[in-house]
């Protein structure tokens, strides 16, 4: 009876713990992971290394001198080599670990065996990445990171630089248009694409940057954010006359560089330049920002003249998306469908955006479009995307690498908030005055009355 009780004493404790810890993993997996599954995950990493990387077939035969050596000072069995192991590091979502491979080893290697590695050490996954020739880094990731996105704090902003959305891996995907000019960027209804607009705008409110944005949704998506924008079309017919304002814009900043390579033989090289970049501070144009949602209404006719005007304006984005780059002029073009069907010049603009998010879509065409010409292997993930999880996407640009990534939550009344506070870093731009969008005055609050009527009751 005594032992019953004592029994009794010690399993209530246990199993409130052990419920704890299976709460905290359902609810909480960054707190369980940094209580319980990152001392779990060490200890079977370093107790299982040499057997895990011999099962894997990443061991090699070891040298000559090492069987000498052994052999006259133990009796060891000599035993196969892994790669040579670093400090294991823990992080808030993992573990990162470097390998020194052996001779003969490749990282591909060790990619290939990420599957094993990651039910051999009972982790959520396991990526790869190659730092310099024979070093490799393994990053463990201990709980779906996807499943609640929380954006890494130490981010460090820079001119057309935005964090909008994190990765599988644990790392921060970050739109950099100076490395990438153009994306296209795909969505259907309620797929997380106008979150992932959100978050490029408000991130690029806080930069000198001038943002213009074409909405054929009547501006229901871009008219929030009107106080810091310089220019914006609610319509194709708006649509038609902002863009040919943009290529003069493009033009007149190809007129600066060239007047600028009017060079004198005592010019340094480092002021010749071919792009605004090279310009000096006081002389470079404003970066411009083009923001295209719905880019399938600006391809759809009815008549004649609809076609006419359709072919206009595609050639001229065609020519923004070619020339712009090197007048500081970038694309970010967004659509529910993007196919070869929408028209003459649908293929040419795509083969122009460098950048491709693809969130779930409504058929695999549209995830071909966008994604089959970079990445084959990447459209059967774009195609398995669940409708329980919006913001979920996969990234790729033409390099042919991919990842799957998830945009945080944002309220439209965060990002228009956003966009009014640093409405003062809109550019006074001549060309665009004619469609600068009217800001609504927000009405001053009053205060309330002080006596408050009596409720009334029953």
């Amino acid at each position: 009876m005594t032992d019953l009780a004592t029994l009794l004493e010690v399993g209530g404790p246990v199993a409130a713990l052990g419920g704890g810890a299976a709460y905290a993993r359902a609810r909480h997996p960054g707190v369980y992971w940094s209580t319980v599954g990152l001392p779990v995950s060490t200890v079977r990493l370093l107790s299982s290394y040499g057997s895990v990387m011999e099962a894997c077939g990443l061991t090699v035969a070891p040298s000559r001198l090492r069987v000498l050596a052994v052999k006259a000072t133990t009796r060891r069995e000599v035993r196969p080599v892994p790669p040579r192991r670093g400090i294991i590091r823990p992080t808030t979502t993992g573990l990162r670990v470097r390998l020194r491979l052996a001779p003969g080893q490749e990282p591909a290697d060790v990619a290939a065996s990420a599957e094993r590695l990651r039910h051999a050490w009972g982790v959520h996954a396991v990526y790869v990445t190659t730092i310099k020739p024979g070093v490799v880094e393994l990053r463990l990731v201990g709980f779906d990171v996807l499943r609640q996105v929380r954006m890494p704090r130490k981010l460090r902003p820079d001119l057309l630089r935005v964090p909008v959305a994190l990765r599988e891996d644990a790392t921060p995907f970050v739109r950099d248009y100076r490395t990438v000019p153009h994306q296209l960027t795909l969505g259907a209804t309620l797929s997380g694409k106008s979150m992932y607009l959100r978050h490029l705008v408000a991130g690029l409110a806080r930069q000198p940057v001038a943002l213009v944005g074409i909405d054929c949704k009547r501006g229901v998506e871009l008219a929030p954010f009107a106080p810091r924008l310089s220019a914006l079309a609610t319509d194709p017919e708006q649509a038609a006359e902002l863009l040919p304002v943009l290529i003069r814009e493009m033009e007149d900043r190809y007129d600066l560089i060239k007047a600028r390579q009017n060079i004198a033989p005592s010019t340094p090289d480092e002021e010749i330049t071919s792009d605004i970049w090279g310009l000096p501070e006081n002389e470079r144009p404003m970066p411009v920002v083009l923001f295209v949602d719905e880019v399938a209404e600006l391809f759809l006719i009815a008549t004649k003249k609809d076609e006419e005007r359709r072919d206009e304006m595609v050639t001229q984005l065609i020519r923004l998306a070619q020339l712009g780059r090197a007048a500081g002029i970038y694309l970010e073009v967004c659509g529910q469908r993007f196919g070869a069907e929408l028209g003459k010049g649908a293929t040419m603009l795509r083969a122009q955006l460098t950048g491709r998010v693809c969130h779930r879509v409504n058929d695999e065409a549209s995830a071909k479009m966008a994604l089959g010409d970079i990445a084959p292997e990447a459209v059967s993930a774009a195609c398995a995307i669940a409708p329980e999880r919006p913001g979920l996407a996969v990234a790729g640009d033409t390099s042919g690498g991919w990842s799957r990534i998830r945009t945080p939550y944002l309220s439209l009344g965060d990002a228009a908030e956003t966009c009014r506070e640093w409405a003062h870093l809109a550019p006074d731009l001549p060309a665009l005055k004619p469609f600068r969008p009217d800001v609504p005055v927000q009405p001053a609050e009053t205060p309330g009355p002080v006596v408050r009527p009596r409720p009334v009751t029953d």
